[in-house]
């Protein structure tokens, strides 16, 4: 039988899944740094392969899994399926012939316009990240959110300002360069952007009209950069720079002064409340253990009548 124990998939032998220390066999869901470790030998999809060699060196040893492809370790098959996260993010699917369980990853059922719609199997065990288990943060339509970010970026225009976007290196940078894109708006990326934004072109993941910031405002332009808080060198010479962050905290009462910014708009590369649940219908698993998110989803769950506890195993009050 499958089961969980301090981020440790066991059953014959040992799987990391996500773990941040070094494992013997580790499958990585997607490559941003809190997921990643220097494993003597990584699991992923072939564009997470190339991002996690970015980050941690082209001699890391990959077994690549695209979705939908099956391996045999540690007595199971193990299945990848999309997340919808960030590029190549994905779940797993572990099946020793008894039992089924799925580990979700960071992942998103929403549109997007860099990474492939999540699927969800059915699963005996669901492992669920949960970050916005919290029913506070209920996003708004995604129609809705960018059509206010998208005005704003012309209204910036129109005012002679330089619409200055924050948005993380990997992922929501490229998300949003190709939201500005496909709408006719050419970019300027921060460096450090535009080295991650190489690896998704590398991938097949067009993201449109964009350059790499040389030193020169170019007029028209918006320009996207890392968030204030990753402290990341910082750039120069535009006119009357109006700050904006893209990312799911936008929804905090305090979200422009906590994030430092002009305005904040909440479009999210994770899944809502809402998203959650709707996750755990699609899975139907008997028992959900909660990652990553408030102490309180498990509780939010029970009382729904869901199995459910927190990873640590710690009873969860209800």
């Amino acid at each position: 039988m499958i089961y969980w124990q301090n981020g440790l998939f066991l059953k014959y032998g040992r799987l990391g899944l996500d773990v941040t220390r070094r494992q013997p066999v580790g499958f990585i869901s997607h490559a941003h740094a809190d997921h990643i470790a220097p494993h003597e030998l990584a699991i992923c999809t072939p564009p997470t392969a190339l991002l996690y060699r970015f980050r941690r060196g082209q001699h890391r040893a990959v077994r690549e899994l695209p979705y939908g492809t099956s391996i045999s370790v540690a007595g199971c098959q193990l299945t990848t399926f999309p997340a919808g996260h960030i590029l190549g993010s994905a779940m797993l699917l572990a099946d020793d012939g008894t039992d089924r369980m799925l580990y979700t990853g960071d992942f998103k059922l929403g549109a997007s316009t860099t990474a492939e719609k999540a699927e969800l199997p059915r699963a005996d065990i669901l492992v669920l990240e949960s970050t916005y288990g919290d029913p506070r943060y209920r996003m708004p339509p995604r129609e809705e959110i960018l059509a206010e970010f998208l005005r704003d970026v012309q209204r910036c225009f129109d005012d002679g300002r330089t619409p200055v976007i924050h948005a993380y290196v990997l992922g929501k940078a490229q998300e949003v360069t190709r939201i500005l894109t496909l709408a006719g708006i050419p970019v300027q990326q921060h460096p450090d952007v535009f080295a991650v934004s190489q690896i998704y072109e590398r991938a097949g993941c067009s993201l449109g009209d964009f350059f790499n910031y040389d030193g020169t405002a170019r007029p028209g332009h918006a320009v996207v950069v890392p968030p204030i808080a990753q402290k990341r060198p910082t750039l120069a010479g535009f006119t009357r720079p109006f700050r904006m962050a893209v990312t799911g905290w936008a929804l905090r009462a305090d979200g422009c002064r906590w994030l430092r910014v002009d305005a904040a708009y909440p479009l999210s590369d994770h899944a809502d409340f809402d998203e959650l649940l709707r996750a755990i219908e699609l899975v139907q698993p008997r028992k959900v253990y909660c990652t990553h998110g408030p102490a309180s989803f498990a509780g939010i769950l029970k009382k729904r009548g869901i199995c459910a506890e927190n990873l640590d195993g710690r009873e969860v009050s209800v």
